[in-house]
């Protein structure tokens, strides 16, 4: 009898294969007196240095097939591998206890992913993975065994585990690996993104019942529905090769619209841009027509590292990227760290609640030569190209007049030094604080655009955190309470004749698209996989008839009524 179970639809596609289940050593060492703790500390330190050469190889043939943005996590494995508080700890414990390598390096990673596991970050308790990825590791070397199977698959699969780590994600052979379906982990772990990156069918957080997948056992993903059929029947396989003809044939459909317009049915029209985190995500950008770049995350540049980076790495960057998009418009936004993205080289100092803390705009502006760094290789960068140049986390308008401040300051600098400037890049800021919003009919006076930066502002308004599972029912992208705040961001900008953006996940949700066409929206930003389905589907609406029904929508009172009516109404069209 087939047994169904659902999880998160982390990366889209069908996929048709026996089970394979990948099980990670679970040894557990028992604790045991030795009699030379320094000969014992120098077999963990040569298990260290072999964890380090193994990576290191990971790293290029991660570099190689997904980019040096992908291969960034060894870089912190490696990193890791070298932190005082972990290596360290270990051979303290291997000393002081007198205690086998095997059995310190237990008892301190354990401990480690324990407390990260125990945080209310969602992205503080992923790095566990990291944590128990390279603990593994080091515990394979120890012990003189294989640290996993993942590379032996050699049969056309879907792969199931409890979850996988980011050198596991890395080493799949996508000729047999077809699909993963996980136990544990969410729309932004490590193994998801790698997911997204290689275009791969991927469901995570399916729970414990996947745990009773066995080898050769038939398997049916659905990751589009987050729907896993374990030894379905003739019909149902029937049902779902025939789903997978048509999912597939879809794709190629789309494919036609790589390089048209993004018009709607009544002749409007928006621009179609993609979000990237670095150089390596070009290839899939222009693979699917986006028209632009509405959010390059330049914090991607300053992470998995042990320095910031320099002006002239960042400008070879931005240089790079401008010249790939051969004058279509790219936003570029200014360092957003803090909150969920760490720079432990930075030594910031702690906060009980970072995420409203010293981040994004405000450290740029309290460490200002780390800002003129960034800001001067945008400038020296935007003589290759359609540059804008985005703030973030903009609360008040002092906020913004500093930032300006300092970017004129650069610019006017480096016209002395006979440095070629551009003389048409716009400078716009990101609505993501609900303040900013509410002044956005005075803030518009001073920039050239806006870009909704929805994952902040829904979290912000709602007062929710989106990657805490306990409060996720009320991460509502289409609560009235929200369509408000973007009708009155919008109107603001259209009354001083400036344009606006979203960059947020919202703008690349379908059921979002029609409302967002109807409110006005000039520029949608989202994954370059949406890119395509997203144009497809503006095609068929008709602005006008979508403005028509917004106030009838912000006066509903719930999230469920309004998408119940945008289904209705889009299926009619």
């Amino acid at each position: 009898m087939t047994k169904r179970m659902t999880g998160i639809a982390a990366s889209p596609g069908i996929a048709i294969a026996k089970a394979y289940r990948l099980q990670h050593d679970t040894f557990v060492p028992t604790p045991g007196k030795i009699e030379n703790a320094a000969a014992e500390t120098a077999r963990f330190r040569q298990a260290v240095e072999a964890a380090k050469l193994e990576l290191d190889a990971i790293r290029e043939m991660t570099e190689q097939k997904m980019g040096a943005a992908k291969a960034e996590i060894f870089e912190a494995h490696l990193l890791l591998l070298e932190d005082p508080d972990l290596i360290d700890a270990i051979i303290e414990n291997i000393e002081n206890e007198s205690t086998n390598a095997e059995y310190a390096l237990h008892e301190v990673a354990g401990g480690f992913i324990d407390m990260l596991l125990s945080m209310d970050n969602e992205l503080l308790r992923e790095r566990a993975a990291d944590v128990r990825d390279v603990s593994g590791r080091l515990m394979s070397k120890l012990r003189g065994v294989s640290y996993a199977a993942v590379s032996a698959i050699n049969e056309p699969c879907i792969l199931i585990a409890e979850d996988l780590t980011p050198s596991d994600t890395a080493q799949l052979n996508l000729d047999y690996v077809l699909g993963f379906v996980t136990e544990i982990g969410s729309r932004t772990s490590h193994s998801a993104i790698m997911a997204r990156s290689l275009e791969i069918p991927a469901i995570v957080g399916a729970g414990a019942a996947a745990a009773d997948i066995e080898t050769g056992t038939m398997v049916i993903m659905d990751a589009v529905s987050g729907l896993v059929l374990v030894d379905p029947s003739n019909a149902e396989l029937g049902v779902f090769q025939a789903s997978k003809a048509a999912y597939d044939a879809r794709r190629n459909e789309l494919r036609k619209l790589i390089d048209q317009p993004t018009v709607s049915r009544d002749g409007h029209h928006v621009e179609l841009a993609a979000n990237i985190g670095s150089v390596e995500d070009l290839q899939k950008v222009l693979a699917n027509g986006a028209e632009g770049i509405g959010l390059f995350r330049t914090e991607f540049l300053y992470m998995g590292r042990s320095a910031l980076p320099s002006e002239e790495e960042q400008f070879q960057v931005y240089k790079h990227v401008l010249e790939r998009m051969n004058n279509k418009p790219v936003v570029i936004r200014t360092l957003d760290i803090g909150g969920d993205k760490e720079l432990p080289y930075m030594k910031l100092p702690a906060e009980s609640n970072p995420f409203l803390g010293l981040r994004a705009v405000r450290l740029c502006l309290d460490r200002p030569e780390l800002f003129r760094t960034q800001l001067r290789a945008l400038l020296r960068a935007s003589a290759y190209g359609n540059l804008k140049i985005m703030f973030p986390m903009i609360a008040v308008a002092d906020e913004l007049r500093k930032a300006k401040a300092l970017f004129q300051e650069e610019k006017e600098r480096l016209v002395q030094e006979g440095i070629q400037v551009s003389d048409t890049i716009e400078v716009g800021i990101m609505i993501e604080i609900p303040a900013a919003a509410l002044a956005a009919d005075s803030l518009a006076k001073e920039v050239d655009f806006f870009s909704i930066g929805t994952n902040d502002l829904i979290q912000y308004t709602m007062a929710a955190d989106r990657m805490n599972e306990n409060v996720a029912y009320l991460y509502q992208p289409c609560h009235p309470s929200i369509l408000r705040l973007i009708r009155m961001v919008i109107q603001a900008a259209k009354q001083e004749g400036k344009w606006v953006g979203m960059c947020g996940e919202m703008a690349g949700d379908e059921t979002a698209i029609p409302i967002l066409l109807g409110l006005g929206l000039h520029e949608f930003s989202m994954s370059a996989s949406s890119i395509l389905p997203a144009r497809a589907l503006i095609k068929g609406l008709s602005r006008e008839e979508w403005a028509a029904h917004t106030d009838q929508i912000l006066s509903m009172s719930t999230q469920e009524s309004i998408h119940t009516f945008v289904k209705e109404k889009t299926r009619s069209e």
